[in-house]
């Protein structure tokens, strides 16, 4: 029972971080091409609330409740090939994450500070945009390898 209850957990908090990165990054993108300050400075605040509420607590709980199952399951995770490479890619899309969270505090800013002053989103509001995009791409791609190895374990 302790063991489907950890998998559970894992799998629920694994579609909470992946739904709420797709839904945010879509929600944000259409906001942000919208070119309306009040928008995006609405829709930002929000992913960047969500990012805090659910993608941290889910970044954090999904490498503990898998190393846990791995404890449970008996495999050691450095060298069960599909586990170490699940591993190495969350790495990646950690790493991809933690700037985009920086990227969207800094475009809320500016969305709000247009919206304040009643002037278009600026120029820089889009080069970070364009960043936020980048560094979204090799994290929904590392996710995506993810999920396939928990669910074929090919090696």
């Amino acid at each position: 029972m302790e063991y489907l209850i950890a998998k559970w957990l894992h799998i629920l908090s694994s579609t909470l971080v992946f739904g709420t990165g797709i839904g945010s990054a879509f929600h944000m993108l259409m906001a942000s091409l919208r070119r309306d300050p009040a928008v995006a400075a609405q829709v930002v605040r929000q992913v960047v609330w969500a990012d805090w509420l659910f993608t941290t607590t889910t970044m954090i709980f999904q490498p503990l409740s898998g190393w846990y199952l791995a404890h449970l399951m008996g495999l050691p995770v450095l060298q069960t090939k599909w586990l170490a490479w699940s591993l190495a890619l969350y790495v990646v899309a950690g790493l991809c994450w933690l700037p985009v969270v920086w990227i969207q505090i800094r475009m809320r800013d500016i969305a709000v500070e247009a919206d304040r002053s009643a002037s278009p989103l600026p120029p820089r509001y889009f080069v970070w945009l364009r960043w936020w995009i980048a560094l979204g791409f090799p994290a929904l791609f590392a996710f995506l390898a993810i999920f396939y190895l928990m669910v074929a374990k090919p090696m």
